[in-house]
């Protein structure tokens, strides 16, 4: 890992919501707007933002995770490890926290602390396949310095050499920096479960209770009321025609959704061939620009970060597509994105609609 493929990925860290059961509707705005300014760019103005609305409830998670991404793109890095550390004494369950301290000790070259927090952020979550993921890069690095000094001790070893080219050569070519927590949709605290008559908020001032137990997902079953089976006709009159059966109705017509997906992948395909055209003729002409700008200065943006690398690679991973009425889809998939400067994953939803023959992006955020 080199300095600059650490200044590339603390310059690129993405925001993500901590979303747990739903907050009350004037707190949500404001994480919404803060999130907006720190993808806008407006540090301070959403530093300001987060801390006045943290004086008022000190303990919330999702404006805590918030304030140090935001001190970490501001290149604060002490003032960030303090905010993140501080989210694992009070929420030792949630990985994320642990995640990205790992970052930012592993970019001051602290692997031995890089390490240790990816542990625990492992031992929260032993599934957690990005902190499983940053610590073989963290064991990568450390054995390359391991190496580096057994040369310096015996500089005839040709096993040790041979050892750290092979290190040294797997991140000159992928650039591969650890990667930031891409927040899962229910890292925050647990609330009562789905039967509770109200949820309750992930984070409140009290101290946080222990996630509840997450309730079995079931898959939907048959209608236990069956269908009235038609009556046979009395045994006296045997040659009573039967009643007629009710004509069954048409079934609605079938959602396509081979083609919403043929539409999804073919907009990964011009990205990863960074066709910005190409790219672009997939959004509607009425798509919601995510940060609010128009629809002039969002292309602008778009092309710039498209052809400026020298190497895309955008893959669609899980998709699920689900339908609104027919001319409204909503897909949720996983999007692994690596450049030759950068390499990050997670949840994307893009909302379509059907124009003519070809389903266009009406509307895309990052999370489920």
């Amino acid at each position: 890992m080199t300095p600059r493929s650490i200044a590339a990925f603390v310059s690129t860290l993405t925001v993500i919501l901590l979303l747990g059961a739903a907050p009350a509707q004037a707190q949500n705005e404001v994480l919404q707007d803060v999130n907006q300014l720190f993808r806008q760019g407006q540090l301070d103005k959403a530093l300001d933002r987060v801390n006045a609305y943290l004086a008022t409830q000190p303990r919330e998670a999702r404006g805590r995770f918030l304030k140090g991404l935001i001190l970490t793109e501001q290149n604060k890095p002490a003032d960030a490890i303090k905010v993140f550390t501080g989210l694992t004494e009070d929420y030792p369950e949630l990985p994320e926290p642990y995640n990205n301290l790992a970052v930012l000790y592993a970019s001051q070259g602290q692997f031995d602390k890089a390490r240790n927090a990816l542990e625990m952020a492992i031992r929260t979550h032993p599934s957690y396949a990005t902190a499983h993921e940053n610590l073989g890069d963290i064991y990568a690095k450390m054995a390359s310095q391991a190496y580096d000094k057994a040369l310096q001790l015996d500089r005839g070893n040709p096993t040790a050499q041979t050892k750290l080219n092979m290190i040294k050569e797997l991140f000159s070519a992928g650039q591969r920096p650890p990667k930031v927590a891409m927040a899962r949709t229910d890292p925050a605290p647990k609330a009562a479960p789905a039967a509770a008559p109200a949820a309750k908020p992930p984070v409140t001032a009290a101290a946080p209770a222990a996630p509840a137990a997450k309730p079995a997902v079931t898959a939907p079953s048959a209608s236990a009321t069956k269908a009235p089976a038609v009556a046979a006709a009395p045994a006296p009159t045997p040659a009573a025609p039967a009643p007629a059966k009710a004509e069954p109705a048409k079934p609605a017509p079938a959602h396509n959704a081979d083609a919403v997906l043929q539409a999804v992948n073919g907009w990964a395909k011009a990205w990863s061939g960074n066709d910005v055209p190409g790219y672009l003729a997939h959004y509607a002409p009425a798509f919601k620009t995510p940060g609010g700008e128009s629809r002039k200065d969002w292309e602008a943006k778009r092309k710039a970060r498209i052809a400026k690398p020298k190497k895309i690679q955008v893959v669609v991973e899980s998709p699920k597509v689900t339908f609104e009425d027919q001319n409204h889809a909503k897909v949720t998939f996983r999007q692994n994105y690596r450049s030759d400067s950068l390499k990050a994953s997670g949840t994307k939803t893009l909302e379509l609609v059907k124009a003519g023959d070809k389903w266009l992006i009406l509307h895309e955020r990052v999370g489920s």
